[in-house]
């Protein structure tokens, strides 16, 4: 007896069902209900020609979510030290290529390239390998311990945003550093008509751009709740409220480790 695409799908789940068959992982990778947060950096430019495929990296494991276990939040942050030959990345900003400078530093380095992803405040590598990145999430599930909730609240003026951010008992966190708490606006949707440069004629798409980085305060380590806080933000009229999102999260000072996550659309 032949059956149909269809008919064959619905028997095939009836005997899962009825056998008792545990999900496939692919099915296991969309389970929102048990992912960890897993804040994942890249260091870019659209002035570095090997770039693009490091920035369609980042968004493929932001759109995809492949990770089983893992709610990767993307921060892409492009940094202004590739501002020449004629192109000025319109994202980029001196704070990225600053932050990336730290992390550098807390590792002894010292150097700085392009692109580079961050795991977690830990973990760093070369932005555009996909194996490396995967593992690197994949082994970074248990890292964050610390509870934090972050969630939006209206504001009475048009321009801003509040927030109301709330850390819980610090765990994992090093006696001798400072945790810190931040908050990050980033957009979706993003791209440019490269007419100069190394990617000149090329149109690029991005992950989520970080617009905005703010430190909210230092985290308690003795109480708890170790951090509360309701802040305030200006949002940039050009930036398309649909597509921003909100992190939150708990960094060490000294060493940039990453403690806990959390994010909510706006």
């Amino acid at each position: 007896m032949k059956y149909s695409p269809l008919t064959f799908l619905a028997a095939a789940t009836l005997a899962a069902i009825s056998l008792g068959v545990a999900p496939t992982p692919e099915v296991a990778a969309n389970d929102q209900s048990s992912r960890s947060p897993v804040i994942v950096e890249l260091f870019t430019s659209e002035g570095c020609s090997s770039c693009p495929p490091a920035d369609a990296l980042l968004a493929a494991l932001e759109n995809q979510q492949p990770v089983a276990g893992a709610e990767i939040i993307a921060l892409e942050e492009h940094v202004d030290y590739w501002n020449h030959d004629g192109w000025i990345d319109p994202f980029s900003s001196v704070q990225w290529t600053e932050r990336q400078q730290a992390y550098a530093d807390s590792r002894t380095t010292g150097s700085i390239y392009t692109p580079q992803i961050v795991v977690n405040g830990r973990t760093g590598f070369v932005g555009s390998h996909e194996l490396e990145a995967r593992q690197a999430i994949a082994a970074s599930l248990s890292q964050l311990q610390t509870e934090i909730s972050l969630t939006s609240v209206k504001s009475t003026k048009r321009d801003r945003e509040q927030f109301s951010v709330s850390v819980g008992k610090l765990a994992a966190a090093a006696a001798s550093d400072t945790p810190e708490v931040w908050l990050a606006i980033t957009e979706k949707g993003l791209h440019s008509s490269v007419s100069a440069g190394e990617n000149a004629g090329h149109n690029l798409y991005h992950a989520s751009i970080v617009r905005l980085l703010r430190k909210l305060g230092a985290a308690d380590k003795n109480n708890a709740p170790a951090f509360t806080a309701q802040p305030e933000l200006k949002l940039d009229s050009s930036w398309k409220r649909p597509n921003l999102r909100a992190i939150a999260f708990v960094q060490e000072k000294r060493t940039h480790h990453i403690l806990a996550a959390a994010s909510a659309a706006l």
